[in-house]
């Protein structure tokens, strides 16, 4: 079985945010970057498929030569290859068109996607990829079992869970659940040395329309300050909630 990880170079969700030229760029000076959480629990299913059931791991990104660090940390945590498609993801559309042409020329049997990326929070590529390709999709997994061709599946839904039954090939929108927190894997010393020799293939990306471009970016509204009142004091509780929070 091959499968494929679709992994996205996120800022760590501690990093201060800050955007340039007019609230239309991200600022990345000072910026961590790691694998998107998403797309980490997907990695580390795949990572247990390979060691029981003989698969093999590629991962892939689209993004500049910046993007590798964190494709090394894939390949340390146990990814047989990985692939850059050395591209700037500018939208979801080209993104997944460049994705759809390494699934194309790869034939993957599973491709693991996070359901969205931490930064955008988009959560359109795997399902455009799928339509794209005409392979089966499923979105928001969080189990995923296969057997030959045949594959079994979890996925939230409103108001709780749903067994899905289908066939290879299938492209997955993973999150947690896929695998526990606790089972995700930090690179040991080994592993990274071993990351160095894997193979790393940069691809040119595939022509595709641009159709989405940010305009402007907005940080939260700052919270207000708290007031905080003793246990006993019933009355100046209602008192703020009534007259100054208006919420009673």
């Amino acid at each position: 079985m091959k499968i494929l990880v679709c992994i996205s170079h996120v800022p760590d969700t501690t990093s201060k945010i800050n955007f340039v030229n007019g609230d239309s760029e991200f600022d990345t000076n000072g910026v961590q970057y790691v694998i998107n959480p998403n797309d980490e629990f997907g990695l580390t299913r795949a990572i247990w498929f390979q060691e029981q059931q003989g698969a093999t791991v590629t991962v892939v990104n689209v993004g500049g030569p910046e993007t590798e660090p964190t494709l090394r940390k894939a390949l340390a945590i146990g990814a047989n290859e990985a692939i850059r498609v050395n591209a700037n993801p500018t939208d979801g559309f080209f993104v997944a068109k460049q994705l759809a042409e390494v699934i194309k020329n790869g034939g993957y049997d599973v491709v693991i996607a996070g359901k969205e990326s931490l930064d955008y929070n988009g959560g359109m590529v795997p399902g455009m990829i799928a339509g794209i390709l005409g392979y089966n999709f499923l979105n928001s997994c969080t189990s995923l079992t296969v057997e030959g061709t045949s594959v079994k599946a979890i996925r939230e839904i409103d108001g709780g869970k749903e067994t899905v039954a289908t066939n290879l090939p299938l492209i997955i929108g993973g999150q947690k659940g896929l695998v526990e927190e606790k089972d995700l894997r930090i690179p040991n010393m080994r592993g990274i040395m071993t990351a160095r020799t894997k193979a790393l293939t940069i691809l040119e990306p595939v022509e595709a329309t641009v159709n989405t471009k940010a305009v402007k970016f907005e940080k939260p509204a700052p919270k207000s300050a708290v007031k905080l009142i003793a246990a006993d004091n019933l009355d100046e509780l209602i008192n703020l909630l009534h007259n100054e929070a208006k919420v009673i």
